[in-house]
């Protein structure tokens, strides 16, 4: 890498709006965490997706389950952190509410 040069790569989603595992429905929110991993809130998809580096298709790690609310349901997922244990929170718009996941819950 030099200065003045652009490196350009899909990080996620890049195949058309969609519920799939490679795509995503109106993204709104990202971070990358220690690991490289790349977390998306695919807005529409009431969903959390994580990609980890160089992966073809992301991972549901939150939501995806329908907009009621339940514990395990999101509904327009927007703002997200993840913090040094890698717990998930995930603003939970419509609901009024932040909601926590831990590593392995859905």
């Amino acid at each position: 890498y030099q200065s003045g040069e652009q490196i350009v790569a899909l990080a996620a989603g890049g195949n058309g709006k969609g519920v799939g595992f490679s795509q995503l429905n109106e993204p709104r929110y990202l971070l990358v965490d220690r690991d490289h991993s790349v977390h998306v809130s695919d807005w529409n998809n009431h969903r959390v997706m994580k990609w980890v580096e160089d992966a073809k298709e992301g991972i549901v790690v939150a939501g995806g389950q329908g907009t009621r609310s339940a514990l395990t349901q999101l509904f327009v997922p927007q703002g997200l952190f993840v913090d040094t244990l890698g717990t998930l929170y995930a603003a939970d718009s419509f609901h009024g509410r932040i909601m926590s996941f831990t590593q392995g819950a859905k």
